[in-house]
């Protein structure tokens, strides 16, 4: 029996090899993330031991808020005072301590006249201490007079800057000119450490500027003398400075921003995850329907093996086996193709962050071992059911002359409409918040039973939506044949299409989502934000753009205007929440140009120990009007404020406003964004060009009318859509995949019939339209099940988080006919190897094929 397995196996290699790639396409992406995490992971290690690499003891002050590594905003270091770096140097066993100043924010004005950008790497703004083992000076010489910087040589490079060039630097201050008197790298030839820009000034100015506190430094490096251990040094230090301050080793400080770093690689590995997920459940169609259909194609063969003594259990074995084969071949094949992806993506990576240096390229455990798993189960699964049917053949099959026919629908419809019914049900719970701290879990959960559900549901519908596309070719013999051919085995076409349905239903339900959001805050825009113009960057980092804060006063003097606010931003721990506040330059204004409404209180001013809540945010804490709250700002003390106003809750507002003095405690103390509000009659182009001539040291920010800043804000949307599309453009292919492999294997079935086809008159050409007929029909059809599935699912999710701020439900209709478009051009590819064999078969040898 095994014999016979190994020669039926190679027998139907090329068959079997199409079902495989649909394996190996998945498990490539799998490996992929493997691979990618853990070279990223490694680097990373790397790159903070080096960082870390002459430190012993590191001290620092613990911060007044804690930020996460993806909240958006830069952790702000609280100032260590000198006198603590006194009382260090006099513990025990302190060879030397050294002050430091380290803090992102500093951005470099290149010679365009730009901000060097970072997508990633912290832009630092130091203070120098001289040479060491690390830090090697290239060019030039130290800072020695205030308006003297040094810089890395990686951000010399991308900002084609040197030795000599007069330069402008923002920090927690706006716009200022320094000299660049020299250039620095680091031991082994490297122009950076992680891709960071690091500019560095004079111990002074660097405390004014990146701490804004003079005499202070961001954390305090400690060397060992000889003979002590950084574990009894560290111990000492901190029982000098006591509980107000963090002490670590070089070792617990690389092994801890190693791990931070990591948590946020896990996240993108789980997305890279979730994408081979889908490529998966595709390939399980792809690969159930080619095992049903040679099943079907051996009903002879097998019931030959029955009559002569094989077992049920050797027939499943002898399916089964076919299968594993298949899995263990895709899964080597796509554990070395997600090995080249992984290490493309690193590389990618590595550059796009600004030239981080790779660790080797490294398989780790988790690819092998979830390359084959993953390979082997999805192959084995998808596998079982025909391997059950076929051990269901009788041997009296063996002396008929035998066709598969159509079993009633009866089974598979009501299984389809419960599963359905299963995932409508978990959809519900998930999008309505009522599945406990699982949301996530139950709403993915639920969509996959969505999809199952339909696949199963589709045979039922085939054969008369199937006919109703084909009505389009009726026109001719060969697409009559085409229509009669994609209809007449419901089960068959429905599994292909299936295949089709599950990429084209995840891009049109996101693209249903996304541009509900765009058209409900675009709308949401316009009604209620009333100013012309407003000032803006983009983000490309944790840290928003800013601009100099006389900027406002000047634009309010412009004739024409009428009312200026500016909107600074920060997280705060509000009542012991962290939470998103603003602060406004004029509430006033703040208030007309949003079209606040109070709902309780006063929303027109505000005194220093003031603020206001939106009643949201109101209902939610229990606060009301005379409601003192405590409030810790980044750099700020805490501080007590009472609840003068309320203000009726919009996407548009935050949920608390503080007085413009509470700004300077923001870890940017300075406006992110401004808005105008002209008089009227005013033109906006004839006030626009002014209010750009005073954003001319700000480069970070520009000035656009209310429709650009909308269209920025909300083109943000379309990269992501974007992205998501490409990565589920895999899933596509392996449909199309599964397209070319239900032709092929059909023309071999329908050899016979062709043959008699060709003998009774249907010329090549014709043979070639009729499979690419069928072609089309069941790609469209995959395709139109896709849009239909896709829209359902994407209403659901938009009605879902109405309450969010997602009202408008927009159906992309253009692009759903461009999918369906696209999917008679799929047909039309897949079925060209097809079509070509059908048209080649020798006419006399196919009449007598059995």
């Amino acid at each position: 029996m095994f014999r016979a397995t190994l020669k039926s196996l190679l027998a139907r290699k090329v068959r079997l090899i199409l079902s495989g790639l649909a394996v190996v396409l998945g498990v490539m992406f799998v490996s992929g993330a493997f691979v990618l995490t853990d070279t990223l992971g490694r680097s990373f290690d790397a790159i903070f031991a080096d960082a870390y690499e002459g430190v012993d003891v590191n001290v620092a002050a613990r911060p007044k808020i804690d930020v996460g590594e993806t909240e958006g905003m830069p952790v702000v270091p609280e100032p260590v005072p000198a006198a603590v770096l006194e009382k260090i140097r006099a513990v025990p066993g302190v060879a030397e301590a050294t002050g430091l100043v380290a803090v992102d924010g500093a951005r470099l004005i290149g010679a365009n006249g730009k901000v060097v950008a970072s997508f990633g790497p912290p832009q630092l703004g130091e203070n120098w201490t001289g040479e060491s083992e690390l830090v090697q000076l290239r060019e030039g010489r130290a800072p020695q007079a205030d308006d003297e910087i040094v810089v890395n040589r990686a951000l010399a490079t991308a900002g084609k800057v040197k030795v000599g060039d007069r330069v402008g630097v923002l920090t927690l201050q706006p716009k200022q000119e320094f000299t660049i008197v020299g250039v620095f790298g680091y031991s082994g030839g490297r122009d950076s450490i992680g891709g960071a820009n690091e500019i560095m000034f004079t111990t002074p100015v660097a405390q004014r500027l990146m701490l804004g506190t003079p005499g202070t430094f961001s954390n305090i490096s400690v060397t060992a003398a000889g003979g002590v251990s950084d574990a009894a040094l560290r111990d000492s230090v901190a029982a000098a400075v006591g509980a107000d301050f963090e002490v670590r080793t070089g070792t617990q400080l690389s092994e801890e921003a190693a791990a931070g770093m990591k948590e946020a690689l896990s996240f993108f590995n789980r997305i890279l995850l979730g994408f081979a997920a889908v490529a998966l459940l595709v390939g399980t169609f792809l690969i159930l329907n080619t095992f049903s259909i040679i099943v079907a194609q051996r009903t002879r063969e097998l019931a030959l093996m029955r009559a002569v003594g094989a077992s049920r259990r050797q027939v499943i074995g002898s399916v089964v086996l076919e299968a594993v084969a298949v899995g263990l071949v895709a899964s080597v094949l796509g554990l070395g193709a997600g090995i080249g992806i992984g290490a493309l993506l690193a590389y990618l990576f590595s550059t796009f962050a600004g030239g981080l240096t790779l660790a080797g390229i490294g398989v780790p455990l988790s690819a092998v071992v979830g390359a084959f798993a993953v390979g082997l189960v999805i192959t084995v699964v998808a596998a079982l059911l025909p391997a059950l049917r076929a051990s269901r053949i009788p041997p009296i099959a063996a002396m008929q002359d035998v066709a598969t026919p159509d079993r009633p629908l009866t089974r598979v419809t009501v299984a389809g409409a419960v599963v359905t019914a299963v995932g409508g049900a978990l959809l519900a719970l998930g999008l309505t918040g009522n599945a406990g701290g699982n949301t996530l879990a139950t709403i993915l959960g639920g969509v996959l039973f969505a999809f199952i559900g339909v696949a199963l549901l589709t045979p039922l519908i085939s054969r008369p939506v199937v006919g109703l596309l084909g009505a389009v070719f009726a026109w001719s013999v060969p697409g009559k044949l085409g229509r009669l051919n994609s209809g007449r085995n419901p089960r068959r076409t429905a599994i292909t299409a299936a295949a089709l349905m599950v990429g084209i239903a995840l891009v049109t339900g996101v693209t249903v989502i996304l541009d509900s959001a765009k058209s409900s805050i675009g709308g949401l825009a316009q009604d209620n934000l009333k100013a012309e113009l407003v000032i803006a960057g983009a983000q490309s980092g944790p840290r928003p753009p800013s601009f100099d804060p006389a900027v406002l006063e000047k634009a309010a003097a412009i004739p024409g205007v009428r009312l200026v606010d500016g909107e600074y931003g920060d997280l705060a721990m509000v009542g012991g929440q962290r939470t998103w506040v603003a602060a406004s330059s004029d509430i006033a204004a703040l208030r007309q140009i949003f079209g606040a409404e109070p709902t309780a209180g006063d929303i027109d001013r505000l005194a220093p120990d003031e603020m206001l809540v939106s009643s949201d945010t109101a209902t939610a804490r229990g606060l009301s009007v005379g409601s003192k709250v405590p409030v810790q700002t980044s750099r700020g003390e805490a501080r007590t404020y009472t609840v003068t106003g309320i203000y009726a809750a919009s996407q548009l507002t935050n949920p608390v406003v503080l007085p413009a003095e509470a700004a300077r405690g923001f870890t940017i103390p300075q406006p992110i964004q401004g808005f105008i509000q002209l008089a009227p009659g005013t033109r906006v182009a004839d006030v626009q060009p002014r209010i750009e001539a005073l954003l001319a040291d700000s480069p970070e920010v520009s000035v656009a009318d209310r429709e650009a800043f909308i269209e920025q804000q909300t083109g943000q949307l379309d990269g992501l859509l974007t992205m998501i599309q490409i990565l589920l453009a895999l899933a596509i292919v392996i449909a199309v995949l599964g397209i070319v492999n239900t032709l092929a294997l059909s023309v071999l079935e329908r050899t016979r019939e062709l043959g008699l086809l060709r003998a009774i008159g249907l010329r090549r050409a014709q043979t070639m339209r009729m499979i690419t007929v069928e072609a089309v029909v069941i790609s469209v059809f995959g395709a139109l099940l896709g849009v239909v599935v896709g829209a359902g699912l994407g209403a659901a999710v938009v009605e879902a988080l109405r309450d969010e701020g997602i009202t408008d439900l927009v159906l992309p209709w253009t692009q759903m006919g461009i999918f369906l478009g696209l999917a008679a051009i799929v047909g039309v590819v897949a079925a060209a190897l097809p079509a070509v064999r059908a048209a080649r078969i020798n006419v006399l040898g196919a009449i007598a094929h059995d």
